[in-house]
């Protein structure tokens, strides 16, 4: 369906991707420093030129000039267009692309996908209102309080009530025109065993009754699920939101939204095992806490948060079912320890859990015993080391085998071959030996070597002018039309349109086509100050101008962002002194005709 994606669901989606993922489904990518490489898929190569950049979120080609973002990769290798290239990269994380009808004055009609999201937030709005005014608050209200929880931190994290009753939020949300299969959808209510002696309205009740509410957001601080704490004898203890179309707990972490309002720019992310921790934590001004939803942390947890932060911090239980999830969690975070990456592991006294140690000893204490938690490496060959014993022959033959196959998962890099060389200590291997076992290079070529050999980035200088813009390789140029050299600086920053003086009408004059488009979009991008590259793009989605656009992007060669507004700006007044000498010649053709006419009726006669 043609329209504009809207840009805050664009921004949305590149801030859940990981650019390293969705090439590495593509082109194998190799660690190489903080960086990876690969071959170039956009041209040919024996040596690799082509490198992602993780914490920019960025690929570039110092062979062919190729680079973007994930969107622009996916346009580019899997030869689609813009909206397509959202659909597919959406569809990775399971999320549904809305659309806005241009002029803004018609209405869409709603999606499933809209319609779940909008009934639980009303959900959330009810069971917030319920522990603010039901009969039966007063029971959640004290328990609240006696884990030292405040108003302002239940309202932060939109703490409610379920009622006890069986029917209470399923009729509040008819009264709202929300249907019982919408309600269903959303994880709300539970439809009852066919009875063919009940009624209709009798089909369904209410998953979440008489307890603590806790609301789960997504990126975009929307609800898409809830968790609740019983308050009287049932069971489970806790029970959360089955998975739906709008809710993954597999990809989800409890508090990150919340975390990220609180601090844009943490240092680090403490993973804990339930809600009450994670608020409780909070509630002592330790905000960086997340839990996983009912599920072991995994690879997607860890790569989302190690997009923003260097350092994740495990806490757990000191006690045998702590350790054993502790263990299990080290084993979900090898294929993520890249080098520049921390993982540690903070176990606490037997009995307690961060909620209870935070109110018993505080914040500071607690931040203390962050800063002692243990390391990955070192957790690592403590557990290995627990059953078996290092100083004898066998000892260290069981230890070799059992770490073996773990160091083996970790990516190439310098942190596995630190790992190597402490089992090499620890079991007086050589480490020729180990490897060769572990199918690795020679010891001499460490990542160490790899950082050393990464390849420089764009030169920050201001490049030539655009009718030579770089192609198949840095050091060879072909000539390409101003006007589309022009639009391709333009399409990658709007905002050039306001940054350079344009004599619009004399440029028209020209009368070329490609210059008439450039003109468009130039009027177009100063009528809509903040617009950018994809808002471009999709308000003229389904017209042959964006068709056109999605080609110039594809086709675009970047230039360092230091570099365009130099180029676009020569571009420009080439143009403009290009209308000026046509604008000249005409006139002095103008004044050549009385001459020329008397010329010719001279010769005639």
């Amino acid at each position: 369906m043609a329209g504009l994606i809207p840009q805050n669901f664009i921004d949305d989606l590149l801030s859940r991707v990981d650019i390293v993922e969705v090439i590495d489904k593509r082109v194998k990518l190799r660690k190489t420093g903080k960086n990876y490489s690969a071959c170039c898929p956009f041209h040919q190569e024996k040596t690799p030129s082509f490198s992602v950049e993780p914490e920019k979120q960025f690929y570039y080609c110092f062979g062919c000039g190729a680079g973007g973002n994930a969107l622009g990769f996916v346009m580019d290798f899997d030869h689609k267009d813009f909206p397509e290239a959202v659909e597919s990269l959406a569809a990775e994380l399971g999320l549904d692309v809305p659309r806005e009808q241009r002029g803004g004055s018609d209405t869409q009609r709603k999606g499933e996908h809209d319609e779940l999201l909008a009934a639980l937030e009303q959900a959330c709005l009810y069971y917030q209102q319920q522990l603010r005014q039901h009969p039966s608050r007063e029971r959640a209200v004290n328990y609240l309080k006696s884990r030292g929880l405040t108003g302002q931190i239940a309202k932060r994290f939109g703490i409610g009530l379920a009622p006890p009753g069986w029917e209470n939020l399923l009729q509040h949300l008819e009264n709202y025109k929300i249907s019982r299969s919408t309600q269903e959808k959303a994880g709300l209510i539970i439809a009852r065993e066919t009875d063919k002696r009940k009624s209709d309205t009798d089909s369904h009740y209410d998953r979440f009754r008489d307890r603590i509410i806790f609301p789960i957001r997504d990126a975009r601080g929307r609800v898409i699920a809830f968790g609740g704490r019983v308050l009287g004898d049932d069971k489970p203890k806790y029970l959360n939101s089955p998975e739906t179309p709008v809710y993954h707990k597999g990809r989800e972490l409890y508090g990150l939204y919340e975390a990220r309002q609180a601090r844009r720019k943490p240092d680090r992310f403490l993973i804990v095992e339930g809600y009450m921790d994670v608020v409780a934590l909070a509630q002592h001004g330790i905000d960086f806490a997340v839990a996983t939803l009912g599920t072991a942390t995994n690879t997607t947890h860890l790569t989302r948060l190690f997009r923003m932060v260097p350092e994740v911090v495990f806490c757990f239980d000191g006690d045998a079912a702590g350790r054993t999830a502790a263990w299990r969690a080290l084993q979900a975070s090898l294929g993520c320890m890249e080098d520049g990456r921390q993982i540690r592991f903070l176990f606490l006294p037997e009995g307690e859990d961060p909620d209870t140690l935070v109110r018993k000893e505080g914040a500071e204490a607690f931040l203390n015993r962050l800063t002692s938690a243990r390391s990955l490496s070192d957790y690592f060959f403590e557990h290995l080391q627990e059953d078996l014993d290092a100083t004898s022959m066998d000892g260290r033959a069981r230890l070799f085998s059992k770490a073996i196959p773990l160091i083996k998962q970790l990516p190439r890099g310098l942190f596995q071959q630190l790992m190597l060389d402490e089992l090499s200590r620890i079991t007086h291997s050589q480490r020729e030996t180990i490897n060769e076992l572990l199918q690795n290079a020679p010891t001499t070529q460490t990542s160490v070597s790899h950082e050393e050999a990464e390849a420089p980035p764009p030169p920050d200088i201001p490049l030539p002018p655009a009718v030579a813009l770089r192609t198949a390789a840095p050091q060879q140029r072909v000539k390409k039309p101003a006007a589309l050299a022009a639009i391709e600086l333009l399409l990658h920053q709007p905002d050039l349109a306001l940054s350079t003086e344009v004599d619009i009408d004399a440029l028209r004059e020209l009368n070329d086509p490609d210059l008439l488009l450039l003109l468009d979009l130039l009027e177009f991008a100063r009528s809509h100050p903040n617009i950018n590259t994809y808002a471009l793009l999709g308000h003229c989605y389904g017209t042959p101008t964006g068709k056109r656009l999605t080609q110039l992007l594809k086709a675009e060669k970047i230039t360092p962002a230091s570099g365009r507004s130099h180029e676009f700006s020569f571009i420009i007044n080439s143009l403009q002194q290009e209308a000026r000498k046509q604008a000249l010649h005409k006139q002095l053709l103008e004044r050549l005709k009385p001459h020329a006419r008397s010329a010719k009726n001279d010769a005639s006669n």
